[in-house]
């Protein structure tokens, strides 16, 4: 096995699995453990992701997912603390971070190719905005961060098959229905009157 096709699984599998996980625990009463693990298999599935980038020289993309670690980070915490309130400051802190890096993302994108000049790059705009975002949402439990993700799922099929990742394509594009599912589920919780 190349290592190419080696980070290709590494990566996909990572971020598959973390929606795989977050979806399920929208289901559940307590799906503390589920959340967690979650958000640790997308940390898990960072660095792959991150040199898969980087030997594109795609910097924009890659930046996405590093930016990402602080909404992750939170992800975790929200969900050890169950129903009681995140560190205000730091949840404050991760709220900046993540617009910061969305407009950092966008303008390194616009710099780089002087200008919106190619398809490819307006659908990794896509996927900075909903990673970034949707992964905040997620984070904070909010169930329009799975809607960030399906469009993002979208947008990552497009362009690792235009890159001929056929194994992240297929990964991504499971990861989508995963995602639909998983809003699916969240909504539903949302309008189930509490037991009891």
């Amino acid at each position: 096995m190349n290592l190419d096709l080696f980070l290709q699984i590494w990566g996909g599998t990572g971020y598959l699995l973390a929606k795989i996980l977050l979806a399920i625990a929208e289901g559940k009463e307590d799906g503390r453990r589920l959340r967690i693990f979650g958000w640790l298999s997308y940390l898990l599935g960072i660095p792959a992701w991150v040199i898969i980038l980087a030997s594109k020289n795609d910097w924009a993309f890659a930046s996405n997912d590093i930016g990402s670690i602080p909404a992750m980070i939170l992800g975790i915490i929200t969900a050890w603390r169950g129903n009681k309130q995140v560190n205000k400051k730091y949840d404050r802190f991760v709220k900046i971070f993540t617009v910061f890096m969305i407009i950092i993302g966008i303008t390194y994108s616009i710099y780089h190719f002087h200008g919106i000049t190619t398809i490819s790059q307006v659908l990794e705009i896509l996927v900075i905005i909903g990673f970034l975002g949707g992964s905040y949402l997620l984070a904070k439990k909010n169930l329009n961060g799975w809607l960030l993700f399906a469009a993002m799922c979208v947008c990552v099929v497009i362009l690792m098959s235009l890159q001929g990742k056929v194994i992240l394509a297929v990964l991504q594009g499971i990861a989508f229905i995963v995602t639909i599912l998983g809003y699916i589920r969240a909504k539903r919780k949302l309008l189930t009157p509490p037991k009891g």
